[in-house]
Formats: C-alpha cells, sequence, structure tokens
C-alpha cells in the first residue's frame, strides 16, 4: 500500500489587526452614543442658561393698580361696576370658562 504523507498546512497565522482607534466600526460603536450624550448635555447646558432671564419664571406679584378716587366719585354707578370688575382678580372675575356669571363676594 503505497500511503502518502501530507504535509498538514500549518494554520494560518492571524492577521496584524490595528490599533482599537483605528477601527472604523468602533467609531461608529463609541461615538454615536458619545454624540448623543453630548448634545443633551449641549441641550441642558442651554436650557439651564435660558432659564436664569425667563419672565414666565417670575413670582413678583405685579404691582396694584388703583384708580384715582376723584376719577371715580364722577363715575355712574354703571361705570364704576364695570371699573371695578376690570380690576378684579382673574380668577375671581373672568373665570368664564366655568360659569358665566360672576361669583359675589
Amino acid at each position: 500500500m503505497n500511503t502518502v504523507t501530507q504535509r498538514l498546512a500549518s494554520p494560518p497565522s492571524p492577521a496584524k489587526s490595528a490599533p482599537w482607534y483605528r477601527e472604523p466600526y468602533m467609531w461608529l460603536v463609541l461615538g454615536l452614543p458619545l454624540a448623543a450624550v453630548m448634545g443633551s448635555i449641549t441641550a441642558a447646558v442651554i436650557s439651564v442658561h435660558a432659564m436664569a432671564n425667563d419672565p414666565l419664571l417670575d413670582r413678583t406679584p405685579p404691582p396694584v393698580i388703583q384708580p384715582d378716587p376723584a376719577v371715580i366719585e364722577k363715575l355712574t354707578p354703571e361705570q364704576r361696576a364695570a371699573l371695578e370688575m376690570s380690576l378684579a382678580p382673574a380668577n375671581k372675575a373672568r373665570n368664564h370658562v366655568v360659569s358665566p356669571e360672576v361669583p359675589k363676594d
């Protein structure tokens, strides 16, 4: 019997891989989430700085308007009632959504 002995091929040597920072897929794995984190931090910083001078967060009450008493004396009772109604707080006199009637004190 004739036996042929074949030399077994040696396994291929592993290709030298580039450093991790030279792999393009690694930048996708790290870069996209990093971009999302940086964008959210940027949005948070912008919103905090914009909130410092936001007029909607001003909690100081508006000044109370007091009409001149001499002017009030010259008004008719209907005009005086209309003036008092215009100076009443909004949640007391102008809540027409709940009821078309003005609440009485």
